[in-house]
């Protein structure tokens, strides 16, 4: 008899316990419809939300714990660079998107060149960019540090029209060279890279930091793209014979 009504109470527990444990897909992980990379909410404060994340304020700890352990840091240094701190993901599903996620580290040059005294080894990766390995006390320490910016590469190529469908109009659009068009959300803290020859790139940051962060430098790039065409036109002309 014991045995019998054992048996019935763990049917009953079996039966009950899934009412008092929280979803798997409450948190919105598991839904198709959410986390999606146009879902970006606004506070009054200059924040932005995208995927369950806060550029400038979410930590590497805080995307660990949202979209998973598997994420490769390290150091991402340029040729006479001190370079940045980066967190990247192969692939992470973004609602029904799949993406590349690379996010930056909001960590002081001088922060970042100390690491990179301690770092155990350095290899190279395309071109003669660097990638250098974190020494363990500096890759616990920096789990901590906030995300300044997420870098998003969707695996299917966007066009023209799917952005504005996603986004809205831009309130800017700046070309970079011949290839590069910019789609500037400043009041959602986004840049959207359409790439003629290669893939579309998200840039999230701060609403607040878009300023700094993406419309400065980018004109300044436009600038210095327009200005090296210039002088290349007119080496080239120099160039010809008189007639």
């Amino acid at each position: 008899m014991k045995t019998v009504l054992l048996v019935i109470g763990l049917v009953l527990l079996a039966l009950i316990l899934p009412f008092f444990l929280p979803s798997p897909a409450s948190d919105g992980k598991g839904d198709p419809d959410s986390n999606l990379p146009w879902q970006i909410q606004l506070d009054d404060q200059g924040n932005s939300r995208v995927f369950g994340l806060t550029p400038g304020r979410s930590t590497l700890a805080q995307v660990r714990q949202r979209l998973g352990n598997d994420m490769d840091i390290a150091i991402v240094a340029g040729p006479g660079e001190v370079g940045d701190l980066e967190a990247y993901y192969t692939q992470v599903p973004l609602g029904f998107v799949l993406a590349r996620l690379i996010l930056t580290a909001d960590l002081s040059p001088d922060a970042i060149t100390a690491m990179r005294e301690r770092a155990l080894k350095a290899e190279r990766m395309e071109s003669s960019t660097r990638k250098i390995t974190l020494h363990p006390d500096d890759l616990a320490a920096v789990e901590n540090t906030p995300i300044r910016a997420f870098s998003l590469i969707p695996n299917v190529n966007l066009d023209e029209a799917t952005i504005i469908q996603r986004f809205g109009q831009p309130v800017e659009r700046i070309a970079v060279g011949a290839n590069l068009t910019h789609f500037l959300y400043p009041r959602l803290g986004l840049d959207v890279v359409l790439d003629r020859k290669g893939k579309e790139l998200l840039q999230y940051v701060a609403p607040r930091d878009f300023e700094t962060r993406i419309r400065a430098p980018l004109r300044a790039a436009q600038a210095k793209a327009v200005a090296d065409a210039a002088a290349k036109e007119a080496e080239e002309t120099a160039r010809k014979p008189a007639n």
